[in-house]
């Protein structure tokens, strides 16, 4: 089901400079992809960064692609996100590549984690992975100035839980009278502090 996503990745290692090459999920411009909201951000990682990010992260600590966005986001101090549409697919092609698995699953959801073979992968790569984290870092702090991360997490949040909320089907009155609710509660006690 992911091939099209392996093939197009390894196109991207090959032809770094390339222009828009692929449609569909991950559609990528030189030097931007979709952030998770939707609109064009510059790109942060370079081609297969983020794929030993991600399998750092699940090799510390066993997570939800969810859970893997926004530990990202917060690292960066809110400043890049990726998209599902990226994390996702990605987590796939560790597990082909018998990097990862998935250790559990909750309903649709499921919770991945760095194989044997991952965690020496990532032991073979540990300068690589020093010099993307020690930028992760260091744009973070930059980004992280004046800025409020926890605040800009918390709004994601909200959207997505909002977005996973409204996918699901249409809603009643009752349930669209108390997501208003909940929401005007928010922005009370927003006005207040």
């Amino acid at each position: 089901m992911f091939e099209h996503w392996r093939e197009m990745r390894e196109d991207f290692e090959r032809h770094p400079g390339c222009r828009h090459r692929h449609g569909g999920f991950g559609r990528h411009w030189e030097g931007f992809e979709r952030g998770f909201g939707g609109g064009l951000r510059e790109r942060f990682f370079d081609s297969g960064h983020l794929r030993l990010v991600i399998l750092q992260h699940i090799a510390e600590k066993p997570s939800y692609g969810y859970e893997i966005i926004k530990a990202i986001e917060e690292r960066l101090s809110g400043a890049y996100a990726p998209s599902p549409g990226v994390v996702y697919p990605t987590l796939t092609l560790l597990e082909e590549e018998g990097l990862a698995a998935v250790v559990s699953t909750e309903g649709n959801r499921k919770l991945y984690a760095a194989t044997e073979q991952g965690k020496e992968y990532l032991k073979a790569n540990k300068a690589h992975l020093k010099a993307i984290f020690g930028r992760i870092e260091e744009a973070g702090r930059a980004f992280g100035r004046g800025r409020s991360p926890q605040v800009k997490r918390a709004i994601m949040n909200l959207r997505y839980a909002l977005k996973m909320r409204l996918s699901r089907g249409d809603l009643n009155q009752e349930q669209v009278s108390k997501i208003a609710e909940a929401i005007d509660a928010a922005a009370r006690v927003i006005d207040e502090v």
